[in-house]
């Protein structure tokens, strides 16, 4: 017994530590900006490629790479965790033991939009070595990816389409001049900010997604559905000569959210016959749940009267800054908001709030019924273990935390041949940033370029 008190403290301590409290050292590199040694500590911790994170780890370690300018390495890590997400499969095993100690012990198998933003990643990791079959691969995964999500959901009002990625796959298409699959892709894109982000996230229809719907319509000669939008838009679309190419220019902004727990407070109401309510009545929670009736009437379950549970939520880190202009010569381009994150993963984790209480609820009265039958047979084993549950119980607090909090972009027409661009990060003179970029463009060429921005302290942005 004295050994169990002994070892309480340092369970404690391991229980009480979230995911990114567990990565330090490597959170403090990474949005400092310090790659080298991020990408140092994760080649330090290479034997977590096969822990229950593996998936996070090989997340981190293809946006690490992609920032130091490595997109075939970067690539080599995020296909490996688009195969853990196609070959993931539940074991059943340790969804039993979630339920008998905290969901941790089970693989992290992602979130929805990682395993979509992985692939964004990898599309862009193509352009930039100059592989656009590979991005279109990409592109191609990622419609298989959309496809499974929205049969996944039946219910409306849930995070099962993607506005951004839709919009993504007909800015590749239509850089490799595939205007109808672009048409379409942007069509998709422009339904999806209509009908579920507005609502659901707050982000609208980007105005260049707009232009790109009427030009491909045109180009593809679909004149009913250019006029139809032409009308929605309240648009004029007026067909124009390129003399020179284009820039895709994409602002991963921030760093997106961090999971974390909280705490909510249930009372516990007795029933007949082994029911147990558990009530939260500032949250209008009430979950019911049948325990082994007891045998003997003067023993009851009066240490469940009250109890503090803890489940997921998300801790926002603001970006610095909101918005930035692209400038080419005298010409500006407002980057515009395609996908915040940020709002996805929130939304989503409240969408299934019900379900993680509900998980959480019966694995507290699991575990409550194991020491309650504990103490029947030893008072001082059955408190052991109700001190050893209490400290094992925890949320699961793992995401992928290198994700950006949202991205921007535009389209900017460069001339042909060698170009000078500024890009003026935030509205205010005297606290925006200022980075120039060189392009070469081709006669009729669309090239694809990605700057990320950490807010951080010290805050850093990089390119590539």
């Amino acid at each position: 017994m004295k050994k169990i008190y002994q070892v309480l403290p340092l369970c404690f301590l391991l229980s009480c530590a979230t995911y990114y409290q567990m990565n330090q050292v490597f959170n403090q590199d990474f949005e400092s900006g310090n790659l080298l040694m991020a990408e140092k500590i994760l080649e330090q911790n290479a034997k977590a490629a096969k822990g229950r994170a593996k998936f996070l780890y090989f997340l981190n370690r293809g946006t690490v790479a992609a920032l130091l300018n490595k997109p075939e390495e970067s690539n080599i890590y995020f296909e490996q965790a688009f195969v853990f997400g196609e070959d993931y499969h539940t074991n059943y095993v340790n969804e039993i033991g979630a339920f008998v100690i905290n969901p941790t012990v089970i693989e992290y198998k992602g979130e929805d939009h990682e395993h979509l933003i992985l692939l964004y990643y990898k599309a862009l990791n193509f352009l930039k070595m100059g592989d656009r079959e590979g991005a279109l691969v990409e592109c191609r995964r990622l419609n298989n990816r959309l496809l499974k999500l929205n049969e996944k959901y039946k219910r409306e009002a849930r995070y099962k389409r993607d506005g951004f990625i839709h919009n993504l796959m007909g800015l590749i298409y239509d850089a490799d001049g595939d205007y109808n699959n672009a048409f379409i892709a942007y069509r998709n894109a422009y339904e999806i900010y209509k009908n579920d982000y507005a609502e659901m996230f707050g982000v609208v229809a980007p105005q260049q997604l707009k232009l790109d719907i009427l030009r491909t319509a045109y180009l593809v000669g679909f004149n009913d559905e250019l006029e139809r939008f032409q009308n929605e838009f309240g648009l004029k679309y007026i067909p124009t000569k390129s003399e020179g190419g284009e820039l895709i220019f994409l602002w991963n902004n921030g760093l997106g959210p961090v999971k974390s727990e909280f705490s909510i407070n249930f009372s516990v109401i007795h029933g007949q016959g082994g029911l147990v309510t558990f009530n939260n009545e500032e949250m209008d929670f009430s979950f019911p749940f049948w325990l082994a009736a007891d045998d003997d009437p003067n023993d009851n379950l009066s240490d469940l009267e009250f109890y503090r549970m803890t489940i997921p939520t998300y801790r926002e880190r603001l970006p610095v800054f909101n918005e930035a202009t692209l400038w080419v010569g005298e010409k500006s381009y407002p980057l515009e908001k395609s996908e915040d994150i940020n709002q996805i993963a929130q939304y989503s984790l409240n969408q299934r709030m019900g379900l993680e209480l509900g998980k959480s609820l019966l694995r507290l009265a699991i575990k409550k019924t194991a020491e309650k039958e504990l103490r029947k047979e030893s008072e001082g084993w059955g408190a052991a273990l109700g001190a050893l549950n209490a400290l094992t119980e925890k949320a699961d607090t793992r995401n992928w935390q290198t994700i950006p909090h949202s991205i921007y972009y535009t389209r900017a027409a460069l001339p042909e041949g060698q170009n000078k661009v500024n890009l003026q990060v935030g509205a205010r003179r005297d606290s925006s940033q200022l980075h120039q970029f060189n392009f070469e463009v081709q006669k009729g060429e669309t090239i694809f370029h990605t700057f990320y921005s950490m807010e951080t302290i010290p805050r850093r942005a990089y390119s590539y």
